[in-house]
């Protein structure tokens, strides 16, 4: 009885090793007729004592790998018979079902990265505009989920059916029969999880584009005009450069490479609220005619814990992106993820200090999350030290970028712009410069700028068109008295913290 569990025990370690060597290995080489290779019937066989399940999928692993290149030529049907074996066993059954689990958790976490907005948003923010904060990133996921169903998801995954070839498709609802996708036919090992989990994964990305908008026309803005901003942006201009790279647009076709989301969603939202911050104007009383006059936050330690939630929601967000449960890939890309973010962290820090004095904690902040956006293009691509090369130059960018922008007198409450439009361009092309990326990967830089640039320029140029025709119709900002009073009392009638004594 005892050899007998030593056996299983031993068959389950090789399978387990087989499985999670399974994209490691590389069909390249792999000779059918070489001696290890091959698979006898008795090896197949249950009942036979040379009978060996771990050890026929360790072949049955390379021969469904070389099939897919090469097809049946040249195999035996024990081979083939050990590829199927192996399929049944790890990709048809347990594979796709944790990488469906693996998905929605990965979706779930960056459902927790909306909390991380609304956290880092309202304690940069003054106490007087808390209220606002919130009910804004509340609207934002709520309404970015629906109308990703309704229209977005469909437009930028057309498959194939665009309405402009590779640059625009009309949307459609999401469906009981257009998306379920039960088993691998939904898209196979490369996208291996249910049509479901694939949509709920997409939406929470479409959500962020608006919520970084939020932070950067925060404490003056139009409750009513920001909702129909936000409306349009998620629901019909996000899909659209979605879909040049995500959904095998024109950008695809000529090799850009954005892993996670550095232009996708970074650049494009954060050239979102530049365009609308221009036309929102500073917060009255920010600039002076001796300088910058700052405008404290209200509750750095609030702050400090959105920066961390954003963090720990940001492994759903790259490690998601793998779209499979691949141990390999998703275990890299959470190391990457964290040295970027670290090496983002300590750089602000350093170059804050040398030129402000003074340790800055909202710059600590940022840097953090702009190594997290340096890294989003190339997770998958970078090299450790690529990794950590390009979150320390998003650290130092996103503090100058700040300092710069307040000398254009440009009001950016949270730093989103520098944070997500200047670092989101940094990190696409990071991946174009092949010193900090693995070999043999990477993409070519000029394609990186043109694909960044033309994300970052529709983002600007619609943002900046509708928000303008909004102001022009219904106003966009409030007026003063209602900015000095606070949004809370003005835009919703209570405020956030009730200072009465009890």
């Amino acid at each position: 009885m005892k050899t007998t569990n030593k056996t299983l025990l031993k068959m389950m370690l090789a399978a387990i090793l087989s499985l999670c060597a399974f994209t490691t290995a590389s069909a390249d080489g792999f000779d059918p007729i070489a001696e290890e290779n091959q698979v006898t019937v008795e090896m197949l066989d249950s009942e036979h004592d040379d009978y060996s399940e771990g050890s026929v999928d360790i072949v049955g692993k390379e021969v469904y790998k070389y099939m897919q290149f090469n097809g049946n030529e040249g195999l035996t049907e024990t081979q083939i018979s050990a590829a199927e074996g192996y399929f049944d066993r790890y990709l048809d059954q347990p594979f796709f079902a944790l990488s469906t689990v693996w998905t929605l958790i990965c979706a779930f976490l960056v459902f927790i990265m909306h909390l991380g907005f609304a956290s880092i948003e309202s304690g940069m923010c003054q106490r007087k505009n808390t209220v606002n904060i919130l009910f804004k990133n509340i609207f934002i996921i709520c309404s970015g989920l629906l109308l990703y169903a309704v229209w977005g998801f469909n437009a930028m995954y057309p498959l194939g059916n665009w309405s402009i070839d590779n640059v625009f498709a009309f949307g459609s609802a999401l469906s009981m029969s257009g998306n379920e996708g039960n088993d691998l036919s939904y898209g196979g090992t490369a996208l291996c999880q249910t049509g479901w989990a694939d949509f709920i994964f997409q939406a929470m990305f479409a959500a962020t584009a608006a919520t970084i908008v939020s932070g950067a026309v925060a404490e003056r803005v139009k409750l009513g005009s920001f909702m129909i901003f936000a409306v349009l942006l998620v629901g019909f201009a996000y899909p659209i450069t979605g879909g040049w790279k995500w959904g095998e647009g024109w950008l695809d076709q000529k090799g850009f490479y954005d892993f996670a989301g550095s232009s996708v969603v970074h650049a494009f939202g954060g050239f979102a609220a530049l365009a609308c911050v221009l036309i929102l104007g500073p917060r009255t009383g920010k600039f002076t005619k001796s300088g910058v006059r700052p405008i404290l936050p209200s509750n750095l330690p609030l702050a400090n814990i959105g920066g961390l939630l954003l963090w720990f929601g940001w492994f759903g967000f790259n490690c998601g992106s793998v779209l499979s449960a691949d141990p390999a890939s998703i275990s890299y890309v959470a190391v990457t993820t964290s040295f970027g973010a670290a090496s983002g962290g300590l750089a602000a820090i350093l170059i804050s200090w040398i030129i402000l004095k003074k340790p800055d904690l909202s710059m600590a902040i940022n840097g953090v999350l702009a190594g997290l956006v340096g890294i989003t293009a190339g997770a998958d691509q970078l090299s450790l030290l690529g990794s950590s090369i390009a979150g320390a130059i998003g650290g130092v960018l996103v503090v100058l970028a700040v300092m710069f922008f307040d000398k254009l007198k440009i009001d950016d409450p949270v730093g989103a712009i520098s944070v997500h439009g200047v670092v989101g361009i940094w990190g696409t092309l990071a991946v174009g410069l092949p010193f900090l990326c693995l070999p043999e990967a990477g993409a070519p830089f000029g394609v990186q700028l043109l694909g960044t640039l033309s994300i970052a320029a529709f983002a600007f140029t619609f943002s900046f068109i509708v928000f303008f025709i909004i102001k022009l119709i219904m106003g966009v900002r409030v007026d003063e008295q209602e900015e000095h009073e606070g949004l809370d009392v003005a835009e919703h009638g209570v405020p956030a913290y009730n200072d009465s004594a009890n």
